[in-house]
């Protein structure tokens, strides 16, 4: 190496030098200034904790000081409260005392009260009974009477219900038997007195062909059991308008006029069941 590139190297080394001198005063500066900064902030915090504590422990002492006054005066409250309900303690129990002797009082009359009225009330229900007892003799007789006007009575109501198993038809006041269900319908049938033929009719159909006659429903009212139908024979037509369940319905027909007879014993909407009851001759009247 010659000696102008050695000197020209020389002043580089020197300027490197002189600035890592620069940088390394800086940092030293810098760290001489946070250690005082710190030590300045460890100071003043320990001064204001100081102050803090001191604050805290005068507040402390006149809070206890407070808090013993506070104790004083609910003592000697609690000596003049005591002394108060003593004295309103006796007053009630002189109060209950007086309510108490009233209240035996007022007990003590009532009683008596009701005594008086239970021998009052005793002395009107001896006097009672003893009319009772009277007007018992006179019912008793009374009774006996009534029992042997109910024996004749209970004889008059059998007749009577014999006479009501059959009804009256409505030409002639002729009487029949006749049937309210189709149980009585098949005893009559097996009885052979008459023919029977039984039916059902419906309202707006034609006429129902039985026997010498014709049937023919108009009107049926299943609540009221109440209808109305025509009987067509000999060419005319006869109305029975209005009529009810198990009413005879009579009518004479042919040429030797025997009485027929209508019973309808079922009537719903629109529809009635029943049967036609003809003497045995019309068998014959029938045939020619």
């Amino acid at each position: 190496m010659s000696v102008l590139a050695v000197e020209e190297q020389i002043p580089v080394r020197t300027t490197n030098v002189g600035k890592h001198a620069l940088v390394r005063y800086t940092l030293l500066t810098i760290a001489a200034i946070y250690v005082i900064l710190s030590l300045y902030l460890i100071f003043n915090t320990r001064t204001r904790l100081a102050s803090f504590a001191a604050a805290q422990k005068t507040a402390i002492e006149d809070l206890q000081q407070r808090q013993a006054a506070t104790e004083n005066d609910l003592m000697t409250t609690n000596e003049a409260f005591a002394h108060r309900l003593g004295m309103t303690e006796r007053q009630l129990q002189a109060s209950y005392a007086g309510a108490a002797a009233q209240l035996r009082h007022q007990q003590q009359a009532f009683q008596r009260t009701v005594q008086d009225q239970q021998n009052e009330l005793a002395g009107q229900v001896t006097g009672q009974v003893a009319d009772v007892r009277t007007e018992l003799g006179g019912a008793e007789k009374e009774i006996a009477t009534t029992r042997t006007d109910l024996e004749s009575t209970r004889t008059d109501l059998e007749s009577t219900k014999v006479k009501l198993d059959r009804a009256i038809g409505d030409l002639t006041g002729q009487s029949s038997l006749i049937a309210r269900t189709r149980e009585d319908l098949e005893e009559l049938k097996h009885r052979g007195d008459r023919n029977y033929y039984e039916f059902t009719l419906y309202k707006g159909e034609h006429p129902t062909q039985l026997s010498t006659v014709a049937l023919q429903l108009r009107k049926a009212d299943a609540k009221k059991s109440k209808f109305t139908l025509n009987v067509l024979a000999d060419d005319r037509t006869i109305e029975k308008k209005d009529r009810g369940v198990a009413e005879p319905l009579q009518f004479y027909t042919g040429r030797n006029q025997l009485l027929y007879e209508v019973v309808i014993f079922t009537v719903e909407k629109n529809k009635v069941i029943g049967y036609l009851s003809t003497p045995k001759s019309s068998e014959v009247a029938l045939v020619r």
